[in-house]
């Protein structure tokens, strides 16, 4: 790496890029315990019920297993490729690995945290909001994929490919769109493919999250309720 890419990088901004990474680590190896010690006190002392137990060895393992995958995933970046030509940098494929195993742990402990602090609103089962919570799953699969794609794009460095908005150069629909072969592995491997579809679901997602708010407000809903949906709909603008 440091003879293709950083020949030129000076002692301070190698510490600076090995304070950052190990910083990680430890930050990972920190969350790691913040699960594993709190748990297994609370199942020593009989804290936990039968269902719990489940939720705990759950994302006890999850943690474990984002340890590994960052592991994994670093070790690409390091091994040596002699056919490549390319800068070294770690498998898009493991990077998008490592983020969504990262967000189905976040998302998990999120909704086992609030569902023991928060207690569950018995809502009548009325066809508009079996609607709308079928809408929502589907809009957090979008925004799931949205974030995964946006794995690809910083591990391909296909952010770099184009920078303008909303047309990609001169044009809407980019001329190397397809260039790779077989057509499925542009998805993957072509950046400004990775680039183009990264965009296409960002847009399908602020107006996913659009189309949420305005439907709920339709329907009546707990204050609690309607402070989430408008939140999200205020995240996603900012993002």
């Amino acid at each position: 790496s440091f003879n293709s890419l950083n020949h030129d990088m000076t002692l301070a901004e190698f510490k600076f890029i090995w304070y950052m990474e190990y910083s990680h680590r430890m930050w990972g190896r920190v969350v790691g315990l913040a699960y594993i010690l709190p748990a297994a006190y609370f199942w020593h002392r009989g804290w936990l019920n039968r269902p719990l137990k489940g939720c705990v060895l759950a994302l006890c393992g999850l943690v474990c297993f984002q340890g590994l995958l960052g592991w994994y995933m670093v070790k690409s970046g390091l091994e040596e490729k002699p056919d490549s030509y390319d800068i070294p940098r770690v498998s898009q494929y493991r990077l998008a690995a490592h983020l969504g195993s990262a967000l189905v742990l976040y998302s998990a402990s999120l909704w086992t945290g609030l569902s023991l602090l928060l207690p569950r609103h018995k809502l009548p089962e009325t066809h508009q909001l079996l609607r709308l919570r079928q809408y929502a799953h589907g809009t957090t699969a979008l925004i799931f994929l949205t974030a995964l794609s946006g794995a690809f794009v910083a591990g391909l460095d296909a952010g770099l490919v184009y920078n303008s908005f909303p047309k990609m150069g001169e044009r809407w629909i980019p001329d190397d769109l397809l260039a790779f072969s077989p057509v499925l592995r542009n998805i993957f491997e072509n950046p400004t493919t990775v680039q183009f579809d990264h965009r296409i679901l960002g847009i399908a997602s602020i107006t996913a999250v659009t189309a949420l708010y305005f439907f709920s407000r339709k329907i009546p809903l707990p204050r609690r309720t309607r402070m989430a949906v408008t939140s999200l709909l205020a995240v996603a603008c900012m993002q």
